[in-house]
């Protein structure tokens, strides 16, 4: 046996090494016996944190190699970065061959962004199947950006024809296929000895997916890993880097996935819940590979997750497109999924959350990763052909776990009393009676084994058992020397900046009314008047003397705001955004959008039977009260607060009051805009009084002219519609944006992102960066009901229609068109900035057909017109006017009415997105795309034009 004896360590080994052969027990007993610390509870004493790393020995065995019944170990320094020592040659270029194949070579140095995956290209108008192994990491961007399920296909149609392939090249392949048996999961260990990737050979997805995980920044991990999540694919947990033998937990990826589920007490009545998965502690059952086993685990785990009504493929396995094809960097990788109940008994198969690990290669060469999973999980389960000396040498240096074990055996012809021999050692040593071992063989039944599998799971749930969140898993990965994505110091600065800020946040409201003071009474107030001023513009002009009357109000308002300071809360956001460290101002508003939602207060949650649809399920009138609802705490009052004392500040700048000299505030717009230009969305409308804050908005526009310079022509594309039709979800799939979703945190004003336009698309386009606009919901109905709501939503509809070039209308129903669209489309017809229109239709009652049926188009249509003739009596405009309805503006022959199916195949939370939903989108958007191409969406605006019609609008 082969140790190295560098440093103490080396020694400690050493002796081990002697005492094994003296006293004939197994070398990683000894060895921990040796370091202080054996699985009899006895514990070393407490080691400094600069030697964390090196607590556990075992945590970097090597299973090197075997030969016959002798087996050969190597122990690292317990660090992850002594991972490298002895790898062969060639694995220590696995890596560079890839990303080199897969053209990102570069991206090493220079990651990938979030802006990079959002730009706007020629390819972005094309649904084509990629035609060279440097395609494959854009195409499976834009496909997860589209939430497509096939997102993870790495099919390529290449350029070179099969007939022009040298014959040579063609008789090595024809061998390749005979060498290598698609029906076994050969080791990582063989893998390494396969010929390098080469520019026809087809890519692993596993591989793709580390590949383009280890070339993207902490943010587009993060964007990659939470559309995984809404396609219900298995999420990466350990990635693993052969070439810089660097294994990483990805906390930071996880943290952005938020679900909902049923949560059922033993007694009471059950609700929905909804929380981060990071945090949520469940049971985790591990299911894991020792050497060869004839079964396949993501098929299994695949039949264990699904409820039988189908079988989505979270886990890729075998049985896929290229899923034989040998992994070269994605063996080591460890993937997690959850089982979420619904409340439907016919549906889930488990009553509580659950995860399930899957570690893709042999446990013997991924010892780290083995142990980290017996750690956290509730059981483990192996599957293997056959067990020998070898391997049972390997799991004896389990004894003492506190886990569960599990073995499904497909044992060679003679090779099974072999086994029983080695499983009754192991039985005392692992705590296991002969319920722990399952046979499956290619006569088995699948299905019964299936049930067996899930009645063990939950037995093994219902008793008391380890439960751990994916924070907890970080923590133990760091006790084994994995390094963690969320340690880096940028992120750690800015998570203890957050917590400061939230920390005093005891009571949202309280908060709020304290804290962010200037959103009180003077700034509802000063909305109110500079509502009235706007409306005077509007009815032509007033007595000059109720004019300088309402500008002495709005002045005082401001004075009264500028005399307040910000509170120390508000201090600490500026400090954060205005880090010179451009990673840790990104960091530091993620940490805020999480903190905030975790002290907001509850608020009241839906009914079990529309919580989780786009609208109720009988598509009824929405409840008005929730547009009222208290808003919840968000990142946005923290700007909100900035622009209000902008706004005062310019108010009296203005007005004389204030030499420009003495602004304390003067760059806020500068701050807002670096966060628009890195992907956060800016409210553009107030969302408490659905009020624009002129100076503010005027100050974010001039800056961003100052930015883009050159390339500062716009097209903007907006979004109105009932609320629950799905706005927002329906821009983030389209663009990869991030404006929020869902009842309890949707926009309620209207909020603007940026996306950038290649430049050698900029031309043909006609534009160099695309403003989308997303807006709350609008109430729908007979126009009297909604009282002032409706003058303030009318208001908002007529900017956001005004500063538009293309106009979403997003409609549940054709009964739900709102009036204040409507009332906004009379309004513009004076200015003639009228947009072009799409609607987006979906008709939720039977979300199988096709398509909206002629009747419903012309209902559509019909209605627009009765409501559209009804608003115009309001506005005394008179019988002859223009309507929404006219070929002019709406051509259903012409694509301005489409047809979205429903977002879901099947019942949430388990469901994955409906591959419809997914292909109506990107046809929406190629349609979108090639309108403004052709010059049919109006002209592009200036950012000055845009400035000069928010003025007027």
């Amino acid at each position: 046996m082969a140790v190295r004896t560098e440093g103490p360590r080396g020694r400690d080994r050493l002796a081990a090494c002697t005492l094994a052969l003296v006293t004939d027990l197994p070398l990683v007993e000894v060895e921990l016996l040796v370091k202080g610390r054996s699985d009899l509870g006895e514990v070393a004493p407490e080691i400094k944190a600069s030697e964390r790393q090196t607590a556990v020995a075992i945590a970097d065995l090597e299973w090197r190699e075997m030969e016959g019944d002798d087996c050969e170990f190597h122990y690292g320094d317990g660090t992850n970065e002594a991972q490298d020592s002895d790898f062969p040659t060639v694995e220590r270029s696995r890596l560079q061959e890839m990303l080199l194949l897969l053209g990102l070579e570069t991206c090493q140095a220079q990651k990938l962004s979030l802006q990079d995956s959002q730009q706007i290209s020629s390819d972005s108008m094309k649904n084509w199947a990629p035609q060279g192994p440097k395609d494959l990491p854009w195409s499976f961007l834009r496909k997860l950006q589209a939430l497509n399920a096939e997102a993870r296909n790495t099919t390529m149609v290449l350029d070179m024809p099969p007939d022009a392939r040298p014959a040579e090249k063609e008789n090595q392949m024809e061998e390749e296929i005979i060498y290598w048996n698609t029906a076994d999961d050969l080791s990582a260990d063989i893998y390494s000895f396969s010929e390098p990737p080469s520019p026809d050979s087809p890519v692993n997805p596993l591989d793709l997916l580390c590949a383009l995980l280890l070339s993207s920044d902490s943010f587009l991990q993060q964007e990659i890993v939470l559309k995984m999540s809404l396609c219900q694919f298995a999420l990466p947990l350990i990635l693993p880097d052969v070439e810089n033998h660097y294994h990483t937990f990805l906390l930071w990826a996880l943290r952005g996935i938020v679900r909902t589920w049923w949560s059922q007490p033993p007694r009471g009545v059950g609700s929905f819940r909804e929380d981060s998965m990071v945090l949520s502690c469940v049971p985790a059952f591990a299911f894991v590979r020792m050497e060869v086993s004839s079964n396949s685990k993501s098929q299994l785990l695949n039949a264990v997750l699904s409820p039988g009504h189908w079988q989505p493929d979270c886990f890729w396995h075998r049985d896929l497109n290229l899923g034989t094809n040998p992994r070269e960097i994605a063996d080591g990788l460890v993937e997690i999924s959850w089982f979420l109940p619904s409340g439907r008994e016919d549906w889930d198969i488990f009553p509580e959350p659950t995860a399930f690990l899957n570690l893709r290669g042999d446990i013997g060469s991924h010892w780290l990763q083995f142990k980290l999973l017996t750690e956290i999980s509730s059981a483990v389960f192996i599957l293997t052909d056959n067990i020998s000396k070898k391997e049972y040498k390997l799991l004896y240096s389990m004894k003492g776990s506190a886990t569960k074990y599990y073995f499904i055996l497909s044992p060679y012809r003679g090779k099974r009393n072999a086994n029983l021999r080695f499983l009754n050692k192991l039985i005392p040593v692992l705590k296991m009676d002969h319920s722990h071992v399952l046979v499956k063989v290619s006569s088995t039944d699948s299905a019964n084994f299936v049930r067996r599998v899930r009645a063990i799971v939950a037995h093994v749930a219902r008793s008391p058992c380890r439960r751990v969140s994916v924070e907890d898993m970080a923590h133990a990965a760091r006790r084994l020397g994995l390094k963690v994505d969320e340690d880096c110091e940028e992120c750690q600065r800015a998570k203890d900046r957050m917590e400061r800020i939230t920390r005093k946040v005891r009571d949202s409201d309280a908060y709020r009314r304290d804290e962010l003071r200037l959103q009180g009474d003077p700034c509802r107030k000063a909305a109110q008047v500079e509502k009235e001023l706007c409306q005077g513009q509007w009815a032509g002009d007033p007595p000059e003397k109720h004019r300088a009357e309402l500008r002495h109000r709005l002045l005082e308002l401001r004075m009264q705001q500028h005399g307040h300071d910000p509170a120390w809360g508000v201090q600490e956001f500026i400090a954060g955004i205005s880090s010179p460290s451009l990673g840790e101002k990104l960091y530091f508003l993620r940490w805020m959008e999480w903190g905030l939602a975790r002290v907001a207060q509850p608020r009241p949650r839906q009914p079990p039977d529309t919580v989780l649809t786009l609208r109720p399920k009988h598509c009824g009138a929405p409840d008005l009260s929730e547009l009222f609802w208290p808003e919840p705490l968000g990142v946005e009052h923290f700007l909100r607060e900035m622009g209000q004392f902008y706004e005062a500040e310019s108010c009296l700048v203005e007005a004389g009051r204030l030499p420009a000299g003495h602004r304390r505030f003067a760059h806020f717009p500068g701050l807002a805009l670096d966060l628009l230009l890195k992907g956060l969305p800016l409210e553009l409308i107030d969302g408490s009084t659905l009020s624009t804050p002129l100076h503010w908005v005027t100050g974010l526009l001039k800056e961003l002219h100052i930015r883009l310079e050159r390339r500062s022509r716009l097209v903007v594309l907006s979004v109105l519609g009932m609320p629950g039709t799905g706005k927002s979800t329906l821009l983030n799939t389209m663009f990869g944006l991030r404006f929020a979703t869902g009842r309890s945190c949707g926009p309620r004003g209207a909020f603007m992102q940026l996306i950038t336009v290649a430049e050698s698309f900029s031309q043909d386009l006609g534009c160099d960066h695309i403003l989308v606009i997303d807006s709350g919901g609008l109430i729908g109905g007979a126009l009297t009901t909604a009282g002032e709501r409706f003058e303030l939503e009318a208001s908002l509809a007529a900017l956001i229609m005004g500063l538009s070039n293309v106009t979403v209308v997003s409609l549940a129903e054709t009964k739900d068109i709102p009036p204040a669209i409507l009332h906004a489309f009379l309004k513009l017809e004076k200015t003639g900035h009228m947009p072009s229109y799409q609607f987006v239709y979906q008709n939720l009652h039977d979300v199988s057909d096709p398509g909206p049926k002629p009747r419903d188009r012309k209902q559509l249509l019909d209605q627009t017109s009765d409501v559209s003739r009804a608003v115009a009596q309001m506005e005394k405009q008179g019988e002859h006017i223009r309507v929404l309805a006219d070929p002019a503006f709406c051509d259903p022959e012409k694509q301005h009415i489409w047809y979205i199916p429903g977002l879901w195949h099947g019942v949430p939370p388990m469901a994955p997105v409906s591959s419809g939903y997914s292909e109506a989108i990107f046809e929406l958007k190629r349609c979108l795309l090639e309108n403004i191409r052709n010059g049919l969406s109006n002209q592009n605006k200036s950012i000055q034009q845009l400035i000069e019609l928010v003025r007027r609008l």
